[in-house]
C-alpha cells in the first residue's frame, strides 16, 4: 500500500506560515537578505524570533529523523493518556524538544556562571540566523525524502555525513563569528563545546537510536 504522508505536508506548511508571520508580522515586512544580515543592535523581537526557528527546526528536524527510529522504548509506551501512546514522530518530538529545552537552559545558566551572561542575547540572535538556514534545508530534505522515489536505507548514510558536516561548520561558524559570542577565554570556548555541544549530542544519538 503506498504511503499516506499527509501528515508531513501539513507540518511542513505549517512551519512555512510561521516563518510567514514571523517575516511580515514580528519583522514588519523586513525582506530575507535583511533579516539575515541585520546586525544586533539594529535588531528587535529577537526572543520571539528564537522561538519561532526554534519550533519549526524543531517539527522538521523530527519529520526527518523518526522514520529512522529503530522502536520506541517500552517505558514509554507504556505510559498512555486516554489510551493513547507515543508513536515514533511522537517520541521523537518530546526528545528533541527535551533536548533543545536543557541545551537552552545549561547555556544560559553557563554564560551566568562565568560572569559573561550579556553574551547570551548575542548567543541566541546569531544562532537563530543558523538555525533559519538549516531549517530550509530540512524543509527541502523531508520533501526529497518523503515524496521522490529514493532508498531511505542507502540515503541514511548521506543524511550523516550532512549532518556531521552541519555540526563541524556550526561549531567554526561560533567560533568566528564576527558577533564574538563564545566566551572570550579559550577554556571555557572548549568547556562551552564539549559540554554543551558534543555531549549533549551524544546523548540525543543514544536516546533516539538506542
Amino acid at each position: 500500500m503506498p504511503e499516506n504522508n499527509d501528515w508531513v505536508i501539513f507540518i511542513l506548511l505549517g512551519c512555512i506560515f510561521l516563518y510567514i508571520f514571523m517575516m511580515n508580522i514580528i519583522e514588519r515586512g523586513a525582506a530575507l537578505k535583511d533579516f539575515l544580515m541585520q546586525k544586533y543592535f539594529d535588531s528587535s523581537n529577537n526572543l520571539p524570533n528564537w522561538l519561532i526557528v526554534s519550533c519549526v527546526t524543531t517539527l522538521t528536524l523530527t519529520v526527518m529523523v523518526s522514520q529512522y527510529i529503530p522502536i520506541v522504548p517500552k517505558a514509554v509506551t507504556d505510559l498512555q493518556i486516554a489510551g493513547y501512546q507515543m508513536n515514533k514522530f511522537g517520541y521523537s518530538l518530546f526528545v528533541l524538544i527535551f533536548f533543545y529545552l536543557i541545551k537552552s537552559i545549561l547555556g544560559f545558566l553557563f554564560y551566568q556562571s562565568i560572569g559573561d551572561g550579556k553574551k547570551w542575547t548575542v548567543f541566541y540572535f546569531t544562532a537563530t540566523k543558523f538555525y533559519f538556514i538549516l531549517s530550509f534545508l530540512l524543509i527541502i530534505l523531508c520533501i526529497a525524502h518523503y515524496y521522490f522515489p529514493i532508498d531511505k536505507n542507502v540515503i541514511f548514510v548521506y543524511y550523516l555525513l550532512f549532518f556531521c558536516f552541519v555540526f563541524i561548520f556550526k561549531i567554526f561558524f561560533y567560533f568566528f563569528h564576527k558577533n564574538d559570542i563564545l566566551p572570550e577565554k579559550w577554556y571555557y570556548k572548549f568547556l562551552y563545546i564539549c559540554t554543551l555541544q558534543i555531549i549533549p549530542l551524544l546523548m540525543l544519538w543514544k536516546l533516539l537510536f538506542f
